[in-house]
């Protein structure tokens, strides 16, 4: 399901038009966006939690010139699925 399908989904499902729940939807991902970059996780009850996870500094390698590179320590953005969502998708019977 891409962004698109997903604006449509609600829209037809609430009623509200599909401009507003477009705008809702970015602006939700925008906040989710911000608080992450400010180091802060946003944590919703039944859903998940989106975290800032810290990667150490390794050692790579880079292939073409088969020489070791410094990776230094960044963050990266990580989703960690409530037990009440896991629980939802495992107990589905999802057909493909």
């Amino acid at each position: 399901m891409r962004k698109a399908d997903l604006v449509v989904a609600i829209s037809d499902k609430t009623g509200v038009p599909k401009v507003d729940v477009l705008v809702t939807l970015e602006m939700f991902f925008k906040e989710i966006k911000g608080s992450l970059e400010g180091g802060e996780d946003v944590f919703i009850r039944g859903f998940g939690s989106f975290i800032v996870k810290k990667r150490a500094k390794k050692i790579g390698r880079h292939i073409k010139e088969n020489r070791p590179i410094v990776i230094p320590e960044h963050n990266i953005p990580a989703f960690k699925p409530s037990k009440i969502f896991v629980e939802a998708v495992k107990n589905a019977s999802i057909k493909k």
